[in-house]
Formats: C-alpha cells, structure tokens, sequence
C-alpha cells in the first residue's frame, strides 16, 4: 500500500508528537512540573519545522558537493550552529569510525587466520609422502 505525500507527512508529524508528547512527560514527572497540551503541540511543530530545514540544508550541502548521497561531514555542517548538537554529532562520529575500523580489524584478523590455516593445510597436501624404509 502506498501512501501520498500529505498522509506521509501526516504520519511522520504524529510519529513526532507522540515522541515529544513522552519526553515532555518524562521531563515533567522529574521535575514536576507538567508541560501543557499546547506547549506540546508548539514543541513538536518547532521540531518538525526544524527537521524539514534541515533535511533541505542536507540536500543542499551534498548536491554542492556534487553528491547523491548525505555524508557525515554535511551532518556536521548542519549542525555547526548549535555547540552542544556539533559537539554530540562530532563524538557520534567519531564513535562509528571507531567501530568500523575494530570492525574491519576484526574481519581482517579472521581473513589472516582463515589463509594461515588454508595455506599450513595446503602446505600438508603438497609434500610428499615419506617412505618408511
């Protein structure tokens, strides 16, 4: 089933509501303090306005580039403005290279040992047998 641009649209803005709707109450059962329904509603519309700018400002930087696809370093230009989010998406970043290079050490360790054991296996085939006399 496929859905139009606006029932889309409509699902994503409820997806956010709902999201925001439980952070606001979370953060006010910590602080008791209770966030208003309008509040709620003016929180999620600002994030949601703030996504589409977002999205649009991704798009932007990546066609400049040159580009099909959105690169980290465009995710970081987007969010240059605000400290705290470069801050969190710089260390974001830096956390997955980190994983992908232990990765890739990982799989790299397996690949060696894997031809070590073929090669020492091959090494076996190849010699001839001994003669017992």
């Amino acid at each position: 089933m496929s859905l139009d641009g606006d029932e889309t649209q409509q699902r994503l803005k409820a997806a956010v509501h709902y999201t925001v709707g439980c952070l606001c109450q979370r953060m006010g059962d910590e602080h008791r303090r209770p966030f208003s329904r309008q509040v709620v509603a003016a929180i999620t519309e600002t994030a949601f306005r703030q996504c589409d700018v977002f999205a649009k400002d991704l798009e932007a930087f990546a066609r400049h580039a040159k580009r099909s696809t959105v690169s980290p370093d465009d995710v970081k230009l987007v969010a240059r403005r605000s400290t705290a989010l470069s801050v969190y998406i710089h260390n974001k970043s830096e956390e997955l290279i980190q994983e992908q290079r232990d990765l890739k050490k990982k799989n790299t360790g397996k690949r060696k040992s894997r031809d070590t054991e073929e090669d020492a296996n091959g090494d076996l085939d190849q010699r001839s047998p001994r003669s017992l006399d």
